[in-house]
């Protein structure tokens, strides 16, 4: 294209698409001591962002049942803790992951200001039988507690399993899903992508203990930088925790005590590289995922 650059009509930065990234902690780690209040400042601070769409660290139900197809090339035992059981929302609506991630992108499309208590309990539905069980939870949290029963393609099995689901602790369920429900959200969107793990490694202890050797030398350092974090965890302030977490400092030790270390690796089979290499894949895809989901909403 030969035009000249100024012929391009000029974007007003108002127009640009702001991303937010939080770092998080898996707060199930740390269950023990956590007080669900002490979220709070976070919360107020992320509601204060104002963001139009939440993504989350989650494989979405239809990667899932993609790779379910290949057993061959992704292993279903490594994948199973990544991937929600869609059988008992199968049973209950009748929709396989393909039948209900159809129904529910008709359903976003044609959904109302102002939806009625049987429509959001029938979209929950069909979240759970596409696989997206965190953007369920937030139809279900968004009823009236008199409105949170059974019908409408919930059963009494799908009620207790999204009962279960909001009683959790972790990141999803105490920042993710309450900033979704406090903002008037609807869903939340898996962005997380695992299909660089088919990798093939023909000794996997040796890989293994490759990786473990790079990270026992950086041990120290990476104790030492998440130490006043965890502190902070435990102590009850979040808000600290978070800015240490997010801190570019913490950051940088993170990436050299990991993934520096990685590649610092001298095998002769390159297992650091192959280390590097699969998460970059995975970071990227993620990525792609983040923009296509922005591409949803909002072109």
């Amino acid at each position: 294209d030969h035009r000249d650059l100024h012929s391009f009509p000029t974007r007003r930065s108002s127009d640009l698409t702001q991303v937010l990234v939080l770092g998080t902690y898996h707060l199930a780690e740390y269950a023990d001591a956590l007080e669900v209040e002490s979220l709070e400042p976070l919360l107020q601070r992320l509601e204060g962002f104002a963001p139009d769409m939440i993504t989350i660290e989650q494989v979405p139900g239809i990667q899932c049942d993609m790779v379910a197809r290949y057993p061959g090339v992704f292993h279903p035992e490594s994948w199973a803790p990544y991937c929600f059981d869609t059988a008992p929302a199968r049973e209950a609506t009748g929709l396989d992951v393909p039948q209900a991630t159809a129904r529910m992108q008709e359903m976003l499309r044609g959904w109302p200001e102002a939806p009625v208590p049987a429509q959001r309990r029938e979209l929950a539905s069909v979240f759970l039988a596409a696989g997206e069980p965190d953007s369920a939870l937030v139809q279900w949290l968004r009823l009236e507690e008199a409105e949170r029963r059974a019908g409408d393609g919930l059963d009494q099995g799908l009620v207790e399993l999204l009962r279960e689901r909001a009683g959790r602790v972790s990141e999803t369920r105490l920042i993710a899903v309450p900033l979704a429900v406090g903002l008037g959200l609807e869903r939340l969107h898996h962005v997380d992508d695992h299909t660089g793990d088919d990798g093939h490694i023909d000794d996997v202890q040796a890989y293994g203990e490759a990786i473990q050797d790079a990270w026992d030398r950086q041990a120290e350092r990476m104790a030492a930088a998440l130490e006043p974090g965890v502190a902070a965890v435990r102590s009850g302030d979040m808000l600290a925790a978070y800015r240490l977490a997010n801190s570019p400092e913490e950051l940088q030790v993170k990436v050299e005590a990991d993934f520096g270390a990685a590649l610092a690796d001298q095998s002769p089979e390159g297992y650091g590289r192959f280390y590097v290499a699969g998460w970059e894949t995975r970071n990227l895809r993620m990525v792609a995922n983040i923009r296509h989901a922005i591409r949803a909403e909002r072109s």
